[in-house]
């Protein structure tokens, strides 16, 4: 079948093996910089941008805002800034499926005296906002939050911030990134304290552009400037290649003994890589050599050799810094020797879907054993795969991806329901994954 209707055959895969040179660009960073660059004076040129749906749409909203962006021949994006203006837009911003986008933008543009909404598909409006709501209205903000149970649509209406000290109630980058932009246009020290330690890749950015920002600990202090505005130049950046895109390929590596996979130019921020941790734990043989720097991030180059998994647990601190591959933590348990528990993340149910309750059902039509807890689940492995019908995504990329993963291990053929939500962040998921050796139709 073709993506046309939104259905893929995975095939199961003999031997996975190959060299990916470079995985697209890391997400969250690509997030990030296209709205800082949106806001700085000067013209920001941009490498590995990723190209999918979700960052499209942060793009899209920048430009709507104010900023002038083009992709080059070369590939590489160049945005032209406003200075650390932004003008209102004339209707709602649609920011598609990205919860990245409307978080951490309703931040940044809490910061100037402009009122505006932003909105989404059905998916991203069914995603819970008060968490941001709270901070930013104690800063001087005003949210509405027009959907039911405090869902999008979002209206801003910002400027005159002041800064405050503020605790995390749960563990979310997304939030804490929310907060830090909002301080970017406040007057005075903003400090957000962590329960957990999340994604920096916010922080990272920020002190690169010369944002008096420092780090101690679960502690993160900002010097918002008010009404001075926004100090940030634009400048070149090359953004890594992104972990969780790589992770599905790590994956499907470490489960299949004889298996042997290496991807260059990944992100190795270590507060992404958990799933190295994991793996081995597991049993699986990974190797990491770190190469560079690119702009504020780590990267390296990992290697994965397969080997017969054990079932581990996976629990507390360890969950921010893996919760996109959570599901591909459930199907290495999966094919492991005993029971793989994942709890303490109770977030996987406010992603694109409720991806505990998607992952279990996906994972009990192909004969896997699992069961669903508040805040996790159970996976009984090895389990004995069997094809009865298809597995569905939910619309939800990352569960799509990982069980096309799973798929490679099956004895027959399974078709994976709506992939199309793929394209929101591994356009090249398909084509990669013939290069390493699976075969999909």
């Amino acid at each position: 079948m073709t993506q046309g209707n939104q259905s893929k055959i995975v095939h199961p895969a003999q031997r996975l093996h190959g060299h990916l040179k470079q995985p697209p660009g890391d997400k969250s960073i690509s997030h990030r910089l296209a709205m800082l660059a949106a806001v700085a004076a000067g013209e920001s040129v941009i490498h590995n941008f990723l190209p999918a749906e979700d960052c499209v749409s942060t793009l899209r909203a920048m430009e709507a805002l104010g900023a002038r962006t083009f992709f080059a021949d070369d590939g590489a994006l160049h945005i032209h800034g406003t200075g650390g203006k932004i003008l209102e837009p004339a209707g709602p911003l649609d920011l598609g499926n990205s919860g990245t986008s409307i978080r951490l933008l309703a931040g940044l543009l809490a910061g100037f005296p402009v009122t505006v909404e932003m909105t989404g598909d059905e998916s991203l409006r069914g995603r819970p906002m008060s968490r941001i709501k709270e901070p930013l209205e104690k800063m001087g903000a005003t949210v509405d939050l027009l959907g039911p149970n405090n869902c999008a649509p979002v209206r801003i209406k910002g400027g005159n911030l002041q800064g405050l000290e503020y605790t995390l109630p749960v563990a979310s980058a997304q939030v804490k990134s929310c907060i830090l932009l909002a301080a970017l246009g406040a007057q005075g020290d903003t400090v957000v304290i962590e329960p957990r330690p999340t994604r920096d890749h916010t922080e990272r950015l920020l002190q690169a552009l010369g944002i008096p920002l420092t780090v101690e600990g679960l502690r993160i202090t900002l010097h918002g400037l008010g009404a001075k505005g926004l100090p940030l130049t634009a400048r070149h950046w090359t953004i890594p290649g992104d972990f969780s895109s790589a992770a599905f390929w790590l994956v499907a590596a470490a489960a299949q003994p004889g298996a042997n996979v290496k991807i260059d130019r990944v992100g190795l921020n270590p507060r992404r890589t958990a799933l190295l941790n994991v793996l081995q734990r597991m049993g699986a043989h990974v190797a990491v050599t770190p190469q560079k720097e690119l702009g504020a991030e780590p990267i390296g180059a990992i290697s994965v050799q397969g080997a017969a998994l054990k079932a581990t647990t996976v629990a507390h601190d360890e969950i921010p810094c893996l919760i996109d591959e959570l599901p591909l933590v459930a199907v290495a348990g999966a094919l492991a020797e005993g029971d793989t528990i994942i709890r303490d993340a109770a977030e996987l149910r406010v992603k694109e879907t409720d991806r505990i309750a998607a992952m279990v059902a996906n994972l009990r039509q192909l004969g896997v054993e699992a069961e669903e807890r508040e805040d996790g689940m159970i996976v009984h492995g090895p389990a004995k795969l069997k094809v009865a019908g298809g597995v569905r995504s939910y619309g939800d990329h990352r569960i799509a991806m990982a069980m096309s993963v799973l798929a490679l291990f099956a004895p027959e053929p399974v078709c994976i329901n709506n992939i199309a939500c793929v394209d929101t962040s591994y356009p090249a998921f398909w084509s990669d994954l013939k290069i390493l050796g699976g075969h999909a139709e």
